[in-house]
């Protein structure tokens, strides 16, 4: 069966293959090993997770060497021979097939590992504060190194990746080991020097956002102009620059001056792409808030709101808790937002604010268990959604370690599910179905036998190619296209 299109693309109906899996096997999964988020940087060269440990680790894309050889291989060929460039069209093409090949492409290897945060104990209010990873944030590039935002539930830290492949020798002061030396016993000056070393790649933490949050800290969102960011809590949510770590500016704040008058929490919020002065927010009561920084500094009054009429016949105990938004995210054109409450992902037209312009059902099969889902808690998993590179197409995830997609242009959507069974290089993931009810067709699923302690919470889409990164408890699947 095609897949759903994506990527950066064209609409080629396309196939997904296995491509790599990162993590343990073992059947007993530390808590602290959890992943807890999953980012791809503005290039798609690195994805960084973060875990419920407080780690970060990111991961590098290899060079695609077949086709770096092919184009070397024509220079070297263009040096010794005359008019070799005239070559170059059936060389590049030769290249360029080799790079469209599944096999050709790079894998995803561990760049650096760092410790991002510890757990702490707030004194004053006697609470514990986990060092789980709640949102990473990549930076746009703007050197060599490369910078990303990561948070816990109330600290804030920048951190600078850089790496090191040369040392310096010959110091006047100190020998090579370090140790000074005597100042009087120095007869000549010496010129230090740079030697090639292995590569180190460094953490280092330069900017550190504290003590802004009385509530846990569930968003970050860059600003386009590069320089601000905002976070968000269950209240409140804080303008940053990145430059100054001893204030921020609250932009809005929904806490009644009698907590028991308080009716809604604040879930998700993110800056609008292009426009530096816009962004959004979603509510656990299904709405969304689109503000104007414009219009005031405190934005208490939104711009536009976002809601959908809630039909009458279907409204049950569940109703609220079902509609509670856990992620938005605009589309990259800016045009669009998507937001995921529990059983479905919309789409809503900016121009629009009554309705979604398309609704997708994500299991729907699983309405008539909300209440064995309520007893366990599953119905307050908070899942979140992803678009493709060229907004064709939306991922997100579900249970027993399934995940779905849905193309916006054919209305067509697929289940597959992230497994070890089918991790063998570049295997074609099958599609799964989920029977209801009555008579099992074979590879069908049955609703009563899915596992809701498999999740798929986290996932992200490589911003110009099919390459999607998938977060199955402990495990990270990346999965890529297998264009027919």
């Amino acid at each position: 069966m095609a897949g759903v299109a994506g990527g950066g693309g064209g609409g080629n109906d396309f196939q997904w293959c296995f491509s790599q899996v990162k993590g343990a096997i073992d059947e007993d999964v530390a808590e602290a090993d959890i992943i807890s988020t999953v980012e791809f940087n503005y290039s798609g060269d690195l994805l960084a997770t973060g875990d419920k440990g407080g780690r970060v680790v990111i991961f590098q894309r290899e060079q695609e060497i077949q086709y770096v050889f092919c184009l070397r291989a024509w220079m070297l060929h263009a040096c010794t021979q005359p008019y070799a460039g005239m070559q170059l069209g059936s060389i590049e093409s030769s290249a360029m097939q080799n790079k469209s090949r599944p096999h050709s492409r790079g894998e995803y290897n561990v760049y650096s590992t760092f410790q991002s945060h510890e757990p702490e104990f707030d004194y004053l209010k006697s609470l514990e504060i986990e060092e789980k990873i709640n949102k990473i944030r990549w930076l746009p590039q703007q050197n060599a190194a490369h910078f990303l935002l990561s948070t816990n539930d109330k600290t804030i830290k920048l951190w600078k990746i850089s790496e090191r492949d040369k040392r310096a020798e010959g110091y006047n002061l100190k020998d090579e080991d370090g140790r000074l030396r005597d100042p009087f016993r120095i007869t000549a000056l010496r010129v230090p020097i740079l030697k090639p070393m292995d590569l180190m790649v460094e953490a280092s933490p330069r900017r550190i956002f504290a003590n802004a949050h009385t509530y846990h800290i569930n968003s970050i969102s860059v600003n386009s102009d590069h320089e601000t960011y905002l976070s968000a809590d269950d209240l409140r949510i804080n303008l940053w620059h990145l430059e100054i770590t001893d204030r921020s500016f609250n932009i809005v704040d929904i806490k009644p001056a009698n907590m028991e008058e308080l009716t809604e929490v604040i879930t998700a919020a993110e800056f609008h792409p292009h426009h530096c002065n816009v962004f959004v927010y979603s509510s656990s009561k299904g709405t969304i808030r689109l503000c104007d920084m414009r219009s005031s500094a405190l934005c208490d009054r939104h711009s536009k709101f976002f809601e959908e009429p809630e039909d009458p016949s279907s409204r049950s105990f569940f109703s609220e808790i079902i509609s509670s938004i856990s992620d938005v995210k605009f589309s990259h054109s800016g045009r669009y937002m998507m937001t995921r409450d529990y059983l479905s992902v919309k789409v809503w037209d900016l121009n629009m604010e009554n309705r979604p312009v398309e609704t997708y059902q994500v299991h729907e099969y699983l309405r008539s268990k909300l209440c064995s889902l309520y007893e366990n808690d599953c119905i307050f998993d908070k899942f979140e959604c992803c678009w493709n590179g060229s907004d064709s197409a939306i991922m997100t995830g579900s249970y027993n370690n399934f995940f779905r997609m849905f193309d916006r242009n054919t209305r067509r959507d697929i289940t597959l599910e992230a497994s070890r069974e089918s991790s063998k290089p570049r295997a074609i993931l099958k599609p799964r179905k989920v029977c209801t009810g009555g008579k099992r067709k074979k590879d069908e699923i049955s609703v009563d036998s899915l596992d809701f302690n498999k999740k798929i919470l986290h996932t992200a889409w490589h911003p110009t190619e099919n390459i999607i990164a998938v977060a199955a408890t402990n495990n990270l699947y990346i999965f890529q296209d297998k264009i027919n």
